[in-house]
């Protein structure tokens, strides 16, 4: 595994439990920090769970409160085959107690501050070189470095940066709501001249006496999201300081994030990119712990099958996540405009719209589309997902 964020341990948990022997190694010594919302959804939590982790009894949500144009609105996991808690952990915490947990399999080493720097490809990959001059002769490589995926590129992995990708800022705010049981987001982002910014801010309260406060934009190369997110971040921190009586942001870190699969060269002969490295990302809300938590379970489902996994890997990621990231990304690209958000973000949070809309659209971010919402949106969704196939292709989608 190459990467010990939660999508490379937990894909070699999932590896030990078919009886493989398993190598995880990342470049940074453990336990280490990670630009993220800290955010869990359901789907997430059901993952965890899968796995014999909790995470949910030292503070668990309800869903979303959705604010913005005058409006708010609540929205609540819904039922679903992962149930309706959600929860926040910061990543320093989460990627350990992964980490820890898959370790703790016999089968499982890890080896930290030790790098992916060099491969060599045979047609399939057949010695990857580490930092501290360790090579490593494997049989199946799973790649799960992150959003950059250096070890990726190195494979071919190729970032197309012509669909909506996030810029983000994270900071931690100590606060008496720690334990607040909704998330909230605020969709009327607005920087210090009052203009309305492609994005939205979050408010994830950890139940640690802290908050993970933070913001982002969606940008493209044609249509470049001009914002400084660390600068807007706390401008932001200020506007909810009063409501929520925090201090002042600490820890501020940012990063970019390719998102809904806009990348292609995500799998060869023996190797497999997953999580992040392969832009399993909501385009959204940048949510990508889940994916990678499913996506790492997924990827060890297919190993020892004997196929080639280059056609077969990007092949079940767009059985998986195809249709409905190619929606979001429509939908993404329409915030990048300017004057979109300013014309419907009103009718999406006032009633009487608001209260059918942005439950939908909360469910949409995570991930968590049920039946009823198919009469509201399916057929707009489907038709621009269409739509964006006939002009664009798959060729973003894990080609």
């Amino acid at each position: 595994m190459i990467g010990a964020g939660p999508a490379g341990s937990a894909a070699a948990w999932h590896a030990a439990q078919q009886g493989l022997d398993v190598l995880i190694v990342d470049q940074a010594q453990f336990p280490r920090d990670k630009t993220c919302g800290d955010g869990l959804t359901p789907r997430a939590i059901h993952q965890l769970e899968l796995m014999g982790i909790d995470v949910t009894s030292h503070y668990h949500s309800k869903g979303l409160k959705l604010h913005g144009f005058g409006g708010s609105v609540e929205a609540p996991w819904p039922d679903s085959p992962f149930g309706t808690l959600g929860s926040a952990m910061p990543r320093t915490e989460l990627d350990q107690t992964l980490l820890d947990h898959a370790v703790a399999q016999d089968s499982v080493r890890f080896l930290g501050g030790a790098g992916a720097t060099e491969v060599t490809v045979e047609g399939s990959i057949k010695q990857v070189r580490l930092s501290d001059g360790t090579q490593i002769h494997p049989r199946f490589v799973i790649v799960a470095d992150g959003v950059r995926s250096t070890f990726g590129k190195q494979l071919g992995r190729t970032w197309h940066k012509g669909e909506v990708f996030g810029i983000a800022a994270r900071s931690y705010c100590d606060t008496p709501f720690c334990d607040e049981p909704w998330i909230h987001s605020h969709l009327e982002l607005r920087d210090a001249e009052g203009t309305i910014q492609p994005g939205y801010g979050w408010i994830f309260p950890l139940g640690d006496g802290r908050a993970n406060v933070g913001c982002g934009a969606l940008s493209t190369d044609k249509r470049p999201a001009k914002v400084n997110t660390k600068k807007l971040l706390h401008l932001y921190a200020d506007q909810q300081r009063v409501a929520w009586e925090f201090a002042k942001p600490q820890h501020v870190t940012s990063a970019l994030l390719p998102m809904g699969g806009a990348v292609s060269g995500v799998a060869g002969p023996n190797w497999m990119l997953i999580g992040d490295a392969a832009a399993c990302v909501n385009p959204l809300n940048g949510e990508g712990i889940d994916y990678g938590l499913e996506t790492a379970r997924m990827a060890v489902a297919i190993l020892g099958q004997g196929e080639d996994f280059s056609d077969t890997w990007p092949a079940v990621l767009r059985e998986h996540y195809g249709e409905a990231f190619l929606l979001a990304r429509t939908l993404a690209r329409a915030l990048t405009y300017p004057q979109f958000l300013p014309l419907t973000g009103p009718f999406a949070l006032r009633k009487p719209l608001g209260k059918y809309i942005m439950p939908t659209a909360a469910r949409l971010m995570g991930n968590l589309v049920v039946e009823q919402d198919r009469d509201l949106v399916a057929r707009c969704w489907r038709a621009a997902s269409g739509m964006s196939m006939r002009l664009r292709g798959d060729r973003v989608l894990w080609g």
